[in-house]
Formats: C-alpha cells, sequence, structure tokens
C-alpha cells in the first residue's frame, strides 16, 4: 500500500492494451478515471456507430452510448475477463439497443393507436453524420437480428465467434443469417424500386 506522501505512478494510457486497461481500472475506479476514461474513448466512435445503425438515429444511438458507458462504469469491477473486453462492450450494446428499440416500437404502436402521428410513418430514418443516407434506408428492409449481425461484423468489425456470442447463438446459424441478410441487402439495392 503506498502512502500518502510517495507519489502515485504515472502511465500512459494510450499504450496499454484493453486487457491492461480493465485491470488498471478495477484497481483505480474509486480513485480516478484514466483507464477507463481510455478504453470509452477507443470505443467510443465505433460503439456510436453501431447504436445508430440499429436504431436508425443519433438521438437514440446517443442516450444508448451513454447508458453503456454507465453500464461498464459500474460493471467494470465485476468484469471477469472470460471474453474479450470489446466482445463483453458489445454485449452490453446490443441489449441496451435491443431495449431502445423495443421501447421506441411500443411507444410508435402507441402513438399509432391514438392517431397522434400519422406523419411520422412516411419519415425514413435520418442518416447518420457522414455516412451515405441509403444505407439506413436498406437496413431498415432487414430484420433486427440481421440487422445487427450486419452491423456487428462491418461497423464494429466483430469476427463471426464474437458476434455469436454476444447474440447468444451458434456459430452456423450466425453465419446463415448474415448471409441471407447479405443476400436481402443485394436484392434491394438491384431492385428498380428503391
Amino acid at each position: 500500500m503506498t502512502s500518502r506522501n510517495e507519489p502515485r505512478r504515472r502511465y500512459n494510457p494510450a499504450t496499454l492494451s484493453d486487457e491492461d486497461l480493465v485491470n488498471a481500472a478495477k484497481v483505480e475506479l474509486l480513485h480516478t478515471t484514466i483507464a477507463y476514461e481510455e478504453l470509452m474513448r477507443r470505443y467510443q466512435r465505433t460503439l456510436f456507430n453501431v447504436c445508430a445503425r440499429y436504431l436508425g438515429n443519433e438521438r437514440d444511438a446517443d442516450d444508448v452510448c451513454q447508458e453503456v458507458m454507465l453500464k461498464v462504469l459500474h460493471g467494470l469491477k465485476q468484469f471477469e475477463g472470460k471474453a474479450k473486453f470489446k466482445t463483453w462492450l458489445y454485449s452490453i450494446t446490443y441489449n441496451e439497443c435491443i431495449t431502445q428499440y423495443r421501447k421506441e416500437k411500443r411507444k410508435r404502436r402507441l402513438l399509432d393507436a391514438l392517431s397522434l402521428d400519422d406523419q411520422d410513418e412516411a419519415i425514413e430514418p435520418e442518416p447518420i453524420a457522414g455516412e451515405a443516407p441509403g444505407l439506413n434506408a436498406l437496413l431498415s428492409h432487414v430484420n433486427p437480428i440481421d440487422r445487427e449481425i450486419l452491423v456487428l461484423r462491418f461497423v464494429a468489425e466483430l469476427e463471426f465467434q464474437e458476434i455469436a456470442d454476444i447474440m447468444r447463438m451458434g456459430l452456423s446459424a450466425t453465419k446463415m443469417r448474415y448471409k441471407r441478410a447479405l443476400e436481402k441487402l443485394r436484392n434491394q439495392i438491384d431492385s428498380p424500386f428503391i
């Protein structure tokens, strides 16, 4: 144990691996958040892009990202390291996106039932800054599970086994759904009605 007069060891968090940062964060979290902040900085952009692609808009994506970061902050002490930090992070993200998607779906059904929001059905999901607006429209034609597989593969750049673990599916089922989702997107792109 260090005394109050003894200086704390300084380190450059950018040079550490995710595993080293997780270990440092577990020790530091009562006193400082340097390691945690570096972990979040590394994944912040991809995390946001995954959420935005899955949810279809930046407002909900930002809300979910904030919730994910809080869950990581509070859950880091219990993270056992059985999976990579990246896989654990995207598992939390996936679950939070599903929760948000269900909330929005219930809200839309209620508004439709009350006939308060007739014009929203014609509105396309808002494009993500710097991205082609057509991709969101294409992804809206894929069911939510297949969309998440595509997003985790292309945006988060996860391996199929990591995606299968996050989604609690078998590896072969994950690959098959991925292949079918790609075929559906190709058909949408080739369709003259887009």
